[in-house]
């Protein structure tokens, strides 16, 4: 991933450094169990402890030799060892190192993003809370529907992240098996001690029938909730992007001083943190397709997955711990424009409140057909004369035959989409 999109904190995760420093841990780990068995003399392990180290540079030489990067390893952490070094990776395959530090280092970086979603969903509550009873109007095809009010709009968002926290928790839990069991998983040359000794020292749980690998379906699970939260950001960062339209004009990104929106158009302020957000979803759904299809190896293993991961694995998890970041930013800092919210329920002429109409007439005793075709042909003289809805539905006789003026004017109060704003937005006390 390239630096502009990688925080550090997750970023270190996935370094060469880190990669070996796991290697080597697990390595330890098996060396201390098959002491304990009697396999590894006593004494052995003391002695590896105190000479056993790598080089970065040294190791990156000689895997152009080996072309194979454990064995490049193993060579290097041998090299001031000695005799000693035979006992290391005894019975081992190298899957069974580098699955299970994956695993380690997945579970790292879902443990950043869980703790970046329950920022966001604190973020999001905030913004319910704040704008519940800041009424907007309701948009469904991109049309004119009814009033909500912007509160509700960020609770049911909330409850989306918090159903996608979920996910990452599951998805967490999945990935975080180990596996110690040999060439293609039958445990020949290792015992299944080994498994469960590393895996208990590293908290994982063991794989309970692997071959020469973790099966993918676990990685492929995983990499699809990280495009899933990843298309949650879109949906939202996309009506961000529809709401701030210079028609609208309801919610603008924040928008620093110094900050350009265009070269040529000096008053341009572009929702570009949002169009940023909706682009790298495509990337995450990308990397989830390519999961899927490292699901399906030769025999026990191949290697056609291998050179994928070292790409969709860590830049996935980069890149939504960096969605993350900025959408929490943009959402904590976004302007809210109430009062052209409030302007833009007016562009309709009043035609937003034509359900309340319908149901007002069906109540007096018209059938519901006869009563959605007289407020339609009310709708229609709407738009065709630009006048508003008030003035069509007291000048037709139809209408006034069947209601009062009285109850024409209570069809048309906004307040009556208020009354269960705080039923709707109180839910919010359930997350946690």
């Amino acid at each position: 991933m390239i630096s502009r999109y990688s925080r550090p904190e997750i970023k270190k995760i996935w370094s060469d450094e880190n990669k070996y420093k796991r290697w080597l841990e697990i390595e330890l780990l098996v060396c201390e169990i098959q002491t304990k068995l009697g396999i590894i003399p006593k004494g052995v392990l003391e002695r590896i402890k105190g000479k056993i180290s790598f080089d970065l540079k040294k190791i990156s030489e000689i895997e152009k030799t080996t072309k194979h990067d454990i064995a490049a390893f193993l060579k290097n952490i041998s090299e001031n060892i000695g005799q000693d070094a035979r006992f290391l990776h005894f019975g081992l395959t190298s899957s069974d190192i580098k699955d299970t530090a994956l695993s380690l280092n997945l579970r790292d970086a879902l443990t950043i993003i869980i703790r970046d979603l329950n920022e966001l969903i604190e973020i999001l509550k905030d913004k319910a809370i704040k704008f519940k009873y800041d009424l907007m109007v309701g948009r469904t095809h991109g049309m004119h529907a009814e009033p909500i009010t912007f509160g509700v709009k960020m609770a049911n968002w909330v409850f989306e992240m918090d159903r996608n926290r979920s996910r990452i928790i599951n998805a967490r839990d999945e990935i975080s098996y180990g596996k110690i069991s040999g060439a293609v998983g039958t445990y020949s040359n290792i015992s299944p001690e080994v498994e469960k000794y590393v895996c208990k020292k590293l908290d994982l749980k063991p794989e309970p029938i692997s071959s020469q690998i973790i099966h993918r379906d676990r990685y492929a699970f995983c990499l699809s909730t990280l495009a899933l939260v990843g298309s949650s950001i879109e949906k939202m960062a996309t009506e961000i992007r529809n709401l701030q339209r210079t028609e609208i004009n309801e919610v603008q990104e924040p928008f620093s001083k110094s900050q350009v929106g265009s070269s040529a158009m000096p008053h341009k302020r572009n929702p570009i943190i949002s169009e940023r957000l909706c682009g790298l979803a495509r990337i995450l759904r990308g990397y989830a397709q390519v999961s899927m299809e490292n699901i399906s190896l030769w025999g026990e293993r191949d290697i056609s997955h291998s050179s994928t991961e070292r790409l969709i694995l860590p830049n996935s998890t980069i890149l939504l711990d960096y969605m993350l970041f900025k959408f929490k930013y943009l959402m904590k800092n976004l302007i809210v424009f109430p009062g052209n919210m409030r302007k833009n329920l007016e562009v309709s002429k009043g035609l937003i409140f034509s359900e309340n109409v319908l149901l007002e007439l069906v109540k007096a005793s018209l059938l519901r057909d006869r009563a959605h075709e007289l407020v339609k042909k009310c709708s229609n003289r709407v738009m065709s004369e630009e006048i508003s809805f008030k003035e069509v539905l007291l000048s037709s006789d139809e209408i006034c035959a069947v209601l009062t003026n009285k109850q024409i004017n209570e069809c048309l109060d906004i307040k009556s989409y208020l009354k269960n704003v705080d039923l709707i937005v109180n839910k919010l006390k359930k997350i946690h």
